[in-house]
């Protein structure tokens, strides 16, 4: 009884989602995914593009080291991004830090699809036990926002080009605050990545050796195939199925799928938490079991927390609660990496 509840009150949050999402075109637009690629017409053509995008160990690796542009206001920081978009708005990050006193540990969070709030009680939590807590805002969230437009409509998209841009884009500005933060002198750096904010989580991970700790809440592999599946994404899919075939989605989205750095999220000094949902409509917990599979593979140990609830009331009690207390274990435990297990 409880859980046909706890699927409907999933539903009923899942339809308000909707609100505001319209169909969009098609389009490969290559030129925004990959620097320097010309522009292309076939879906071949750009998934060879994203092969090589995919076999490319720089791709997500900052063009600059610049650490010019940093503005500390208070519990807010700006700064550049350093992929230019023809958003304005969406050029200057925004992120918001909540201190603990300390500078021993900063955990940074990329929030879910979507956002409209900064977290508060997660940053008060953490805060008040040791942990600086900095939320960043995700290209086209909060301040970052494409103006008329109704959600984030620019950072997952069935424009291939874009949804690539933006998510390279926000890995590239959560490894520039993750400078920033050494530079200030944090020690142990943690990230936190709730739903569509997990894939961008684990690539920053994978590919920055300063991070230590990962914790990846309502996540899976293939953004392909959550996309094609998923319950929130569904306009996207309508867009996208009669143009191209998931297999294609997956090798054009192939830099996107964590399964394909799979062996970089297991690498020795970094370790990684996991919290899933078994009722989950939107990551789908078969897409979600296949890249804990591989990650097991690959030899890493995730802690995994799987909760009996759907993606949205993963936010309610008791979930919240029992979420929470798992991500304060794993974060106050000593860190010794994958060989130290």
């Amino acid at each position: 009884m409880f859980h046909s509840w706890l699927d409907r009150w999933d539903e009923r949050r899942a339809l308000r989602g909707e609100e505001g999402k319209k169909a969009t075109d098609f389009v490969l637009d290559a030129e925004r995914a990959f620097p320097g690629a010309k522009r292309i017409t076939s879906i071949e053509e750009f998934c060879d593009l994203a092969d090589q995008a995919v076999a490319d160990p720089t791709f997500f690796d900052e063009p600059t080291a610049s650490d010019q542009g940093f503005e500390r206001e208070g519990g807010w920081l700006k700064f550049p991004s350093d992929i230019s978009t023809d958003v304005e708005q969406n050029n200057v990050v925004l992120a918001k830090i909540t201190e603990s006193g300390a500078f021993n540990q900063a955990m940074v969070i990329f929030h879910h699809w979507n956002a409209t709030a900064w977290n508060r009680q997660i940053a008060s939590y953490f805060s008040q036990r040791g942990i600086t807590v900095v939320e960043i805002a995700m290209p086209y969230h909060f301040e970052r926002s494409r103006p008329g437009s109704a959600h984030a409509d620019y950072m997952l998209s069935p424009n291939l080009g874009r949804t690539i841009q933006s998510v390279r884009q926000a890995v590239l500005d959560g490894r520039k605050l993750i400078r920033w933060l050494k530079s200030e002198g944090y020690r142990e750096i943690s990230v936190l990545g709730m739903s569509l904010g997990s894939w961008v989580a684990a690539l920053v991970a994978a590919h920055d050796l300063a991070v230590s700790k990962a914790s990846l809440f309502l996540t899976a592999g293939s953004l392909a195939d959550m996309v094609w599946t998923g319950r929130a994404t569904r306009t996207i899919r309508d867009s996208l199925g009669p143009e191209i075939e998931l297999t294609d989605l997956r090798r054009a989205w192939g830099s996107l799928n964590l399964e394909n750095y799979a062996h970089s999220l297991a690498r020795p000094g970094l370790d990684l938490h996991v919290v899933l949902a078994k009722r989950d409509k939107v990551v789908l917990p078969e897409l979600s079991q296949r890249f804990m599979q591989r990650l097991k593979d690959a030899d890493a140990q995730p802690n995994i927390l799987e909760l009996n609830c759907g993606h949205y009331s993963l936010a309610i009690p008791p979930y919240i609660l029992l979420a929470g207390l798992s991500l304060k274990r794993f974060l106050s435990r000593a860190h010794f990496g994958r060989s130290g297990r």
